[in-house]
């Protein structure tokens, strides 16, 4: 079973940064794809970013390639979102999520909002 709690999120002005946190229990690093999904008010939940598991090698969503950073630090079993020059429409409910299979996640956080003002 695998547990994740995120934490980071709030209000930030559009062009800012945040970073969001997410700490995971059980078997996650060397066993599954660990990623971030986010979800607008009035919108289908997105794929945003993940790493495969073993090589960490990061995907990211065409929407945020170049802005957001995924990471993980495996001693402290968690996963990093850095989120760049931000745009009002990343503001939602951002998920960790872990056992990711073709964009689609098994194990779910409870998530943390990210606020971004014009």
């Amino acid at each position: 079973q695998v547990q994740l709690v995120e934490s980071g999120g709030g209000l930030v002005q559009a062009g800012g940064s945040v970073r969001l946190s997410c700490v995971a229990s059980g078997r996650t690093f060397d066993t599954y794809h660990m990623g971030w999904f986010r979800r607008a008010p009035g919108k289908e939940r997105e794929f945003v970013a993940a790493f495969t598991s073993v090589t960490a090698t990061p995907y990211y969503s065409d929407s945020v390639k170049g802005r957001f950073t995924i990471s993980g630090d495996n001693a402290k079993n968690t996963v990093y979102l850095q989120m760049n020059r931000l745009k009002p429409e990343d503001g939602a409910v951002y998920c960790c999520a872990a056992d990711i299979v073709n964009y689609v996640a098994r194990y779910w956080g409870q998530g943390t909002k990210v606020t971004v003002s014009a």
